[in-house]
Parts: C-alpha cells; structure tokens; sequence
C-alpha cells in the first residue's frame, strides 16, 4: 500500500482519477496530479515526525481531501486509522488514544474541537491537522504540505521499501458484543489479496466511472478506493449530502456503484409503491420475464420473439426508469456491509442495474465471497473470492482462512485469541452452509450484533446497559437489524415508577403509566441523555413502552434473568415493526 499510489501514477499518467465537487462545479485531477497531492502531503507528514509504523488517524466524510490524507500516510509507511465523523469526543478519544496515533487529520473545526474537548487525555497526539477552513492549534493541510517542501521524494520510496507483507497498512475500529471497539489489524498483503482479486475477477478498468459516497471510515469503502487505484478507475466523490445522491448518481452517471442495502432498497421501495393496486402479480411476472432474458442474453442463448415484445415493454415502461435513476450506465453495483432480500436483486437485475452481494468482515479486509456477473446465485452470498477458504464449523459457524484475514485485534491478544480457530481459520460468528457449487448461504447470526441497513454495526449490549441504569426502566431491548436506524422496547420499573407517579398525580397502575405522556416523556428525557453518549447512527430514534416487564415465566429471561434476544425479537416483532411504520 506504501507504493500503491506511486505505482498508480506511474500506469495511468493522465488518466482521470479522481472526482469532485468545488463551488457547485465538477472539478478532475489526473493520476499524476491526484499524486502530486500525495506526495506532497506525505512529504509534510515526514516533516511532522510521522515514522514507518506510527499511526495516522482521519476524522473527516469521505472526500477526495480523505483520500490524499490516506494515500499520504500510506506512502510514508505509517498506518491509516480511520475514525467515523459521527462519532462522539470520548468514542474519538477510544480511537486515537487505544491506537496511539501521533497525528490526526480533522474534517473542519467542529471535528477538530472533539478533539481538542479529549486532548488532555490523548498523551500520544502530537499534531492536528485541519482539511477545511482554520482552528486554534491545528495546522492546516497547506501548512504541513508546505512543512515537507525539502524533503526529497527518495525518502518515500525509501519508506516504501521498508514495509513488508505482514505489516500493518489500516486499523479499523468495530464494535464487538461487548466493550469498546476493538481494532482489527489490516495488513498489506490482505490489501494485496483484494487488489489482485479486482484484477483476476475484472470488476473494473482505467474506463470506469465509481461513485463513492460509503464511508472511508468502513473497510468496505477502503477496499473499493485500494481496487479503483490499482485498477485505474475513476473515482466520483459524492457531495456529502444524502438527499443530493440521486441527482449526483445522473450527473456522474458512473458505471460502478458500491453500496449498502439501504440505498437499493429505498428505490424498490418507491417502485413498489408505485404499482397500481391489483398490479402486483403482473409487475412480478414482468420481474422474473426480465431476469429470465437479460440471463439469456448474457449467455449468448436465444429469447424467444413473445418474450422479447414482453421484456421490452416493461423495460420502457418501468425498468428503463429505474436505469435513470442510478445515471443510465451502471454495469457492476455491488451491496455489502449488510444482508440484502433476493427479490430486490432481481428486481435490479431485470432493470438492467447488476447489483451482486458480497460478504466479508472488518476483520476479513472486507472480503470473503462474491457474487460476479457470470456467476451468481440469488439469495447467497456467492462463492469464495481467490485466495480465501471458506469452510462451516461443526456448529455450523462460517470459519474463513487466508492472507485477508486480519493480524490481531491491536492491542487485545485476548479477543484474538477468542475469535481464532486452532487451525488458523477466523470465526465469523456467522451460521450457514456451502452448496456443491460452492456458493455460501447465511442462515443466521451467532452474535447480538446489529448491523443496520446503512451497514454500521451497532452493539445493543452497551447503549442497553445505559438504559437500564436508569431507575424507570427495567429492561431495555434495541432492534435495528438490516433496518435504516434502531429502535428499542423498553419496560419500566414498578419499585420506581409507581412512586413517581403518585408524586405526579398519576395512577398507579403499571399498564396505564406506559401509555401515558408523562411517563413517555419521562423515559424519551433518559433516552436522550444515552444517546449524547454515542455516535448518531447508534443512537435509538423510537421506541414503545410495553405495559409489563419480562420475566422467567414469560420466557424472555433465562433461570439466571438474562435476556433472551431473540424470544423477545420474535414474542415483539409486531411492536418493532410498528415503530418502523
């Protein structure tokens, strides 16, 4: 990775490399300039004592400034520790501070006051730099790049050589059941593994348009910028706002999209939605007509004449809009980070927007099986990529071996341990099973943690825990798997609130006090008080309050009164979906 973008440089030259917004105008750099810019902020990070093996963290959106900063440290050696925007100071202080990162690039000034607001605590942090505008105590881009003038390009490519295989090239921080994230150890040769990977399965060449708006705080995001520079694709950053994206996707009009769920199933949902009552079983039938000839076509095999009249009508009808949509010319869309339903694939794929789903972990270099064009099966998560194996435990657990697989948890021998096999493979927590051609099937999830449509895991275990120590609330449930944001049950206290609400003039009666204003007033104040604690994607935006707390004989707790998540999840699944409505 230290000599990815020189090597980039030196293949596509002028090649378009990357996009991007600047006072409402689109504005490119070639290879050669989008390394200019690296280098010279390599060259000033060398100048700030930055030395093969520190840690660099970025605290920004994604970018093109991300993408400089993080090639930049690359080139120097050191190791990329990404840290969400959203976060909140003290989780950015369990970043810096666990990885020991001696400079941090910040976004603009309210980034860079998180910061400063934990300083004192982060012993290690030695600079920070600023991407937008000026802050008290940071340095700003120009300034660093402007710190490393003198320093000869030599030095980078000294740099370079002194990274092997199995050192460290990005620390991601994930969630875990319990406790703080902990960092998964990425290292150059798993990097290797995913570039090569791109190469040999052709995802993409120096002619693609990728428009990138996933965070590059997430391996996935990481992984697709390491293949477009190695592969010479063009990336098209997004503007930062979400509501833009659509209107972005058909200015671009990009020929690749990575992306979670969440995005494909909000275009399936208004499409559906669209149908006339009474239409559903034709719209169907025109979906499976369309998967059925754009296979065939793939296949060189011959449609017949009704079925072509069929397809191209609701093409022009239906599908040929869903196209423009996403700018008209997407070849390859590939969904991660989280499950996605069959039928919304082949409804995209009738449509003529390939989107392949794809598996891997943070843990994994994001990569473990895939979809492609040419072999694909609905409702799996494709077969193992090249150089990975993938087998099913005794228990039906997914263990998966190879160079992707991550060097340690930083810092956490412990958890490294825990999540080893004997043998080398890396428990994925994951339950399912392998069919004769190789195809993989998740069928169910070990752990308790949430990943939400967005793809961001969530750990219910540490937010819940807050909540209970609440004195209302008794227990407290969050949801949100493979949903847009979570949700939560929660069941009060009758040793508490009862004599609260006798104070407030309220009855006594538990079932009545759940459904009255105060008492939901009451609660939504403890709630808020729990999410300034956590980044704005973890934090819980509804919730109900049922009018009976769990018990043993209720079978929501086990002998030992732990909770049962999934009881719960299936005894309640009307009253979360319903918070969804």
């Amino acid at each position: 990775m230290a000599a990815l973008m020189r090597t980039a440089a030196e293949r596509y030259g002028d090649g378009p490399a990357a996009r991007f917004q600047r006072d409402g105008e689109w504005v490119q750099w070639s290879y050669n300039e989008l390394w200019d810019r690296v280098r010279a902020f390599a060259r000033g990070l060398i100048s700030l004592g930055v030395d093969v093996g520190n840690r660099v963290c970025i605290l920004a959106n994604t970018r093109v400034e991300f993408t400089v900063a993080d090639l930049a440290a690359s080139s120097v050696g050191a190791v990329v520790v990404p840290v969400y925007p959203s976060n909140s100071a003290d989780e950015c202080q369990w970043v810096v501070g666990n990885s020991g990162a001696t400079v941090i690039v910040c976004e603009n000034a309210a980034q860079v006051a998180k910061i400063d607001s934990v300083r004192a605590n982060l012993p290690d942090l030695q600079h920070v730099v600023i991407i937008d505008g000026e802050a008290s105590g940071a340095l700003t881009m120009v300034e660093v790049t402007a710190r490393g003038a003198d320093i000869d390009d030599a030095e980078l490519a000294r740099r370079a050589e002194a990274v092997g295989p199995d050192d460290a090239c990005l620390i991601i921080y994930t969630s875990g059941t319990t406790g703080r994230p902990k960092g998964c150890v990425l290292t150059n040769k798993g990097f290797a593994v995913g570039r090569r990977c791109a190469v040999d399965m052709a995802l993409m060449g120096h002619e693609d348009v990728t428009y990138l708006f996933l965070p590059l705080a997430h391996v996935f995001a990481q992984l697709i910028q390491a293949d477009c520079i190695e592969l010479g694709a063009q990336i098209a950053y997004w503007g930062g706002d979400a509501t833009q994206i659509v209107g972005e996707l058909g200015a671009i009009k990009p020929t690749v999209l990575p992306s979670v769920p969440r995005i494909f199933e909000k275009v399936y949902s208004l499409a559906m939605g669209m149908v006339p009552p009474g239409d559903e079983e034709r719209v169907a039938q025109a979906i499976t007509l369309g998967v059925k000839v754009r296979k065939a076509r793939r296949a060189g095999e011959e449609v017949s004449a009704a079925d072509v009249e069929a397809f191209e009508k609701s093409d022009a009808e239906m599908f040929s809009l869903v196209r423009g949509i996403f700018g008209g010319n997407i070849n390859l869309a590939i969904s991660g980070a989280a499950p996605i339903a069959s039928e919304i694939l082949e409804f995209f794929y009738a449509s003529g927007v390939p989107v392949f789903e794809g598996w891997g972990m943070t843990e994994t270099t994001s990569l473990g099986t895939l979809n492609l064009p040419d072999a694909f099966r609905f409702g799996t998560i494709g077969r193992a990529v090249p150089g990975v194996d993938v087998r099913i435990a005794d228990d039906g657990e997914i263990e998966i071996a190879g160079d992707i697989v991550m060097r340690e948890y930083w810092r956490n021998p412990q958890a490294t341990a825990e999540i080893m096999s004997d043998d080398g493979y890396l428990k994925t927590g994951d339950l399912g099973s392998i069919d004769e051609d190789g195809y993989v099937t998740i069928t169910g999830r070990k752990k308790d943690i949430i990943i939400t449509a967005g793809g961001k895991n969530l750990t219910p275990a540490n937010l819940e825990g807050d909540l209970r120590r609440s004195r209302w609330i008794s227990q407290a449930v969050m949801f949100g798997d493979r949903k847009p944001y979570p949700v939560a049950l929660i069941t009060l206290d009758p040793d508490e609130i009862v004599p609260w609400a006798k104070e407030h003039g309220l009855t006594a009666d538990v079932s009545e006090l759940a459904d009255s204003n105060e008492v939901r007033d009451l609660i939504q104040g403890e709630l808020d008080r729990v999410n300034e604690q956590y980044a704005k994607v973890e934090q819980i935006k509804r919730f109900k309050i049922l009018d009976h707390d769990f018990s043993l004989e209720g079978g929501e707790l086990t002998p030992s009164l732990k909770l049962k998540r999934n009881v719960v999840y299936d005894k309640f699944a009307e009253a979360f979906e319903d918070l969804y409505a």
